[in-house]
């Protein structure tokens, strides 16, 4: 039975850094014995099947090529459709009233606890707010990313330590839900 997937990379393409063409990440999953290999934009998704592996030997097979390919480690978190939807659908925030822009979920390679978050007082942040689900961190705000200071808080290395975290928006989210259920 074969499983669909998206590779969510993190930080490529990126102010013309780190480029990885779409085009070669497509050959690349395919020589990797991937099938069905589309990609979404250029910021670093892609979605596949394959009949073999889990998630994390996935995403390890593949930031292992795209190191070997590009000169460069690239983390990837791979999750499969039933996740992704899960994700989603278990959104704190009401996702049908906001613009794309305004809503964020970012994936972390493993599941995080509020602990991890404590030092960040909510309501300095307001009307930013965040929420944390399975392996993922739902983000609102109102204005967009680039002018969140929450966002900020949020992204502090010593806030990841030890994960791999990569952020979508919320029109992207809703995307790769549609393409790995195709």
């Amino acid at each position: 039975m074969t499983t669909t997937y998206a590779a969510l990379l993190r930080g490529i393409n990126v102010g013309g850094s780190r480029k990885v063409p779409m085009a070669d990440l497509r050959t690349l999953l395919t020589g990797l014995g991937l099938d069905g290999v589309r990609t979404h934009l250029q910021s670093g998704q892609a979605v596949f099947t394959a009949a073999r592996g889990d998630e994390d030997s996935l995403g390890a097979d593949i930031t292992l090529a795209i190191e070997e390919r590009f000169g460069f480690p690239v983390d990837v978190i791979v999750r499969d459709h039933a996740y992704l939807k899960s994700v989603a659908d278990a959104c704190p925030f009401p996702a049908d009233t906001l613009e794309g822009r305004q809503l964020h979920v970012t994936y972390f390679s493993a599941p995080v606890d509020a602990a991890r978050f404590a030092e960040i007082d909510p309501a300095a942040y307001l009307p930013e707010e965040f929420r944390l689900g399975d392996r993922a961190l739902y983000l609102y705000v109102p204005d967009g990313l680039g002018r969140s200071k929450l966002a900020e808080a949020l992204a502090r290395p010593r806030l990841t330590k030890g994960l791999i975290a990569t952020s979508r928006n919320w029109n992207t989210v809703v995307k790769l839900v549609e393409m790995t259920g195709a």
